[in-house]
């Protein structure tokens, strides 16, 4: 068999051990980036693919008639035409999980740098003040304690439930609105309440949710405005779960504290986005999953699909 590796990083080149794959399928071939145009030809006769952003659809099967296996470096699969891989006889692996701690940490070191802002009282440091003479240009925030207030979980998946427990080891009251509620909850030390009583008594409002018909747009006008007024509002799950509009709208009005967010609606996120000049807020670019030991996990589970698939098992398929 035949694997081409269609992206061979995700951040930096080098950032991903492809050894184990290779080790399952010595004939691979590695390219770093594939553009859409380029995808079909550089599967050809090829049984395995693995890919990250490229897309998969109809127009890119109909031309790889040996496809049998896709595998994904990611969790979502948006990208790819679940539907027409099933009618081609094309399995699809997702990687699930593998995120899960470092992004519950990256909702705590965003929380952790409004709350304490050690970037800023460093740098006032190093210009040589010290307490009170820091001017105000360093943009000190008051520093806050998160003990005893409250956490509100939007949605309790493997993310989810992970940043209840970093919520809980701080001392905070966790709230939690899901779905699914399942038995293995009911030890969690969490109290699972309808969502607008999460908003309404949530300091603290912490995106979990898939990006699903359902959940597009969940937190929007309507929603802010049942928020704790001066609360703080965290996505690191997708973009498309909030009204970036509407939650510009509500710090300009002085209602939401501040948001903070790994993800958004277009990404990367657009020049004119009215996140950008929207006051009191935190971004980074959608790499809350991209620390080393997630990474590692990615391929360690990457390779487990695949030597499941050569070994004739179902591992992780998603279509």
């Amino acid at each position: 068999m035949k694997l081409v590796i269609l992206e061979s990083y995700v951040m930096e080149p080098g950032d991903l051990d492809w050894s184990g794959l290779r080790a399952l399928v010595p004939d691979t071939v590695e390219y770093v980036r594939t553009p859409y145009e380029e995808i079909a030809r550089r599967i050809g006769d090829a049984e395995l693919v693995v890919l990250n952003k490229c897309r998969m659809d109809e127009a890119i099967l109909a031309q790889c008639p040996n496809l049998r296996w896709v595998g994904i470096i990611a969790t979502g699969t948006d990208n790819l035409d679940l539907e027409a891989c099933r009618r081609h006889g094309v399995s699809v692996a997702n990687v699930p999980a593998y995120s899960t701690y470092s992004v519950a940490q990256m909702v705590f070191s965003l929380l952790l740098t409004l709350c304490q802002c050690p970037e800023r009282q460093d740098r006032a440091l190093r210009d040589g003040y010290w307490q009170l003479d820091i001017p105000a240009g360093y943009g000190i925030l008051p520093q806050v304690e998160l003990y005893g207030k409250t956490f509100g979980v939007c949605g309790y998946g493997n993310i989810g439930r992970q940043t209840a427990r970093l919520a809980q080891a701080f001392g905070m009251r966790v709230l939690a609105w899901t779905r699914t509620r399942r038995p293995e909850y009911a030890g969690d030390g969490v109290e699972f309440v309808p969502l607008d009583t999460l908003l309404a008594e949530s300091d603290v409002v912490s995106l979990h949710c898939p990006a699903t018909p359902a959940t597009r747009g969940l937190i929007g006008a309507e929603a802010l405005a049942r928020m704790k007024p001066g609360a703080v509002l965290l996505n690191t799950a997708r973009g498309a779960l909030v009204d970036e509009g509407a939650v510009a709208a509500a710090l300009e009005a002085g209602r939401l504290g501040w948001y903070a967010a790994d993800a958004f609606a277009v990404e990367p996120l657009p020049a004119d986005s009215p996140l950008r000049q929207a006051p009191r807020t935190l971004f980074t670019p959608h790499v809350a999953w991209a620390t080393g030991g997630a990474l590692r996990r990615l391929m360690e589970i990457t390779a487990n699909n695949l030597a499941a698939f050569l070994a004739g098992r179902e591992e992780n398929i998603v279509n």
